[in-house]
C-alpha cells in the first residue's frame, strides 16, 4: 500500500514538473545573468526607477525576459526577446489619461462596480486598456482599444 502511494505521489510530482517545463514555467534571473542586448533595454527602460525583479521563460520556444519595474510610482511590465525588443509592454495608467472613447467604455461597462487598477497594454503592436473592476462582489477585467470597443 505504502509503495503504491509512493509510485503515485511520484507520478503526480512528475507529471508536475512537466506541465511547467511544457507552460514554461518562469526563473527568476539576475541582471547579470540576462543577454547583454536585455540588460542594455533594462538599463534604458528603467532609468529614475526601480527594478523590482527580472525573469525568463520560454514561450512558443523562444526565451522570453520579464523585467518588472516601478517608474514614477506606477507599475510597468516589460516582456524582452533576447535581441532586446520589447515584444509586450504592461503599465499601470490613470483613467484620466487614457483615450476618451476608452475611458467612457470603461467606466460604461463598470457602472455599479469599483474600477481598482487600470493597464496600458502594447503586444504585437497593438494597444489596448485593461481595468479591474470590483462588480457585485466579484472581480472582472474589461478589455478595451483605444476606440473604446470590448477585446476579447
Amino acid at each position: 500500500m505504502k509503495a503504491r502511494i509512493m509510485i503515485a505521489g511520484a507520478a503526480l510530482l512528475a507529471a508536475a514538473v512537466i506541465a511547467g517545463v511544457a507552460r514554461g514555467a518562469e526563473k527568476k534571473v539576475t541582471m547579470d545573468q540576462l543577454p547583454a542586448a536585455v540588460q542594455q533595454t533594462v538599463k534604458e527602460r528603467s532609468q529614475g526607477g526601480t527594478i523590482r525583479g527580472l525573469s525568463m521563460e520560454q514561450k512558443n520556444g523562444q526565451t522570453i525576459y520579464e523585467a518588472e519595474l516601478t517608474l514614477s510610482g506606477r507599475n510597468v511590465d516589460l516582456s524582452i526577446d533576447e535581441q532586446g525588443k520589447v515584444v509586450e509592454f504592461e503599465g499601470e495608467i490613470a483613467l484620466d489619461r487614457l483615450p476618451a472613447a476608452a475611458r467612457d467604455a470603461i467606466q460604461q461597462q463598470a457602472a455599479g462596480g469599483t474600477i481598482g487598477i487600470v493597464e496600458e497594454v502594447t503586444e504585437k503592436g497593438k494597444t489596448m486598456y485593461e481595468a479591474h473592476v470590483t462588480k457585485a462582489g466579484k472581480q472582472v477585467e474589461i478589455k478595451v482599444d483605444p476606440q473604446g470597443h470590448t477585446v476579447r
